[in-house]
């Protein structure tokens, strides 16, 4: 029985992990949308999605069986439900990204308002986060998942920018602009909450490996 308890626990990580990657594949897809201003690739990631969401209902699954069948104690007890809450945070990164690709469809065929400065910048930190609390999950690389708390006041700073910037010198100023600058403040936000959930990811690794709370950051 213990034999196929850990197995189920090495199968559970692997299909959280393989959830990752396809996570961190439509993040980036849907960043690649935004530059070309492809509606195809925009699609393409809004219809893969579903595969996401199978993966997100099957993970959900397995930690219930787990936790009925095996009532876990210690650190498989805090593994299973730091998985529960990762693989919620994994599907709501991928509904982001399938977001952003939805403000691409309604920008697709107008041009676009300004060029692309910031939001690049803050897509870059948010798939550098999710490629890295991936790997940190993996390893149980502690160390890495306080870096990756670290970075989210950088895609804030970031998000500000562009907020600021789209609404005070463009939707404030001319109102006609506000059809184009509206999807791209959605951007941002879409990107600087992928960002908070890495975060959170992040903090589950340091409690699922020390048993330590690190919410809103007190031991960072």
């Amino acid at each position: 029985m213990e034999r196929h308890f850990d197995e189920e626990l090495t199968d559970l990580k692997r299909d959280i992990l393989l959830m990752g990657s396809l996570v961190e594949m439509a993040i980036f897809e849907s960043i690649e949308a935004l530059k070309e201003m492809s509606p195809d690739r925009a699609s393409d990631v809004i219809t893969s999605d579903r595969v996401i969401d199978e993966f997100e209902i099957k993970n959900a699954k397995t930690c219930v069986d787990l936790l009925a069948l095996h009532q876990p104690m210690a650190v498989d007890l805090r593994f299973i439900t730091m998985a529960m809450q990762i693989n919620t945070d994994l599907e709501r990164m991928a509904d982001l990204a399938v977001d952003i690709s939805q403000r691409v469809l309604e920008l697709a065929g107008e041009p676009l308002l300004k060029p692309l400065v910031d939001i690049p910048k803050l897509a870059v930190i948010a798939c550098e986060m999710t490629r890295d609390v991936i790997n940190a999950f993996l390893n149980d690389d502690v160390g890495l998942a306080r870096n990756i708390i670290r970075r989210d006041d950088a895609a804030d700073e970031l998000r500000n920018l562009v907020q600021n910037e789209l609404i005070s010198d463009y939707m404030l100023k001319d109102s006609a602009s506000i059809p184009r600058a509206l999807p791209l403040l959605l951007v941002a936000r879409h990107l600087e909450r992928i960002c908070d959930h890495a975060t959170n990811i992040a903090e589950d690794i340091i409690y699922m490996t020390e048993a330590k709370m690190v919410k809103h950051h007190e031991f960072i």
